[in-house]
């Protein structure tokens, strides 16, 4: 079982970028900020939306929702070379595999880096498969995510390298 959970993994960080969680992208990255680029703490008020927006799309992630999931990602959004697109496919396939999810996140830590939130999460995924029953698919502490302000709200951007 720990061979597959390395093979989910990594495609399965993308999935949590679409959360907030994060739904994280990628390989891991420093947790902190370039030195070059000030972070201060995000005001309450841009902490409750995001919240808000990473419960929205955790629901509709839970709920096999595609569409819904994906109107939390930026038509823009690049991370560690996934594209939206990529996103897609990789959620498409996760809902093709399991047939129930679950994805517990919380958010650690809000900071505003010139303009854009980077928000630290912490969570879990799991999902139900046939005659197995619930396998955990991927977890992660403190993850970060980049997201922006677009019309109709925040959306995951990435990291755009």
């Amino acid at each position: 079982m720990a061979r597959y959970d390395r093979a989910m993994a990594s495609p399965s960080r993308y999935l949590l970028a679409l959360l907030w969680l994060a739904l994280c992208a990628g390989p891991p990255r420093s947790a902190a900020a370039p030195a070059s680029v000030v972070a201060t703490p995000a005001p309450p008020h841009v902490v409750a939306e995001l919240s808000s927006a990473l419960e929205r799309a955790r629901a509709r992630f839970e709920a096999r929702d595609l569409a819904g999931v994906l109107a939390s990602v930026s038509e823009q959004y690049r991370s560690s070379g996934i594209t939206k697109a990529g996103v897609r496919d990789q959620l498409t396939a996760m809902f093709v595999l399991y047939q129930q999810l679950r994805a517990h996140v919380t958010v650690d830590r809000v900071e505003m880096v010139d303009g854009s939130a980077w928000i630290y999460t912490t969570g879990e995924v799991s999902g139900r498969v046939p005659v197995m029953g619930w396998v955990t698919v991927l977890t992660w502490q403190a993850e970060p995510e980049v997201a922006r302000p677009e019309p109709g709200g925040w959306r995951l951007f990435g990291f755009q390298d």
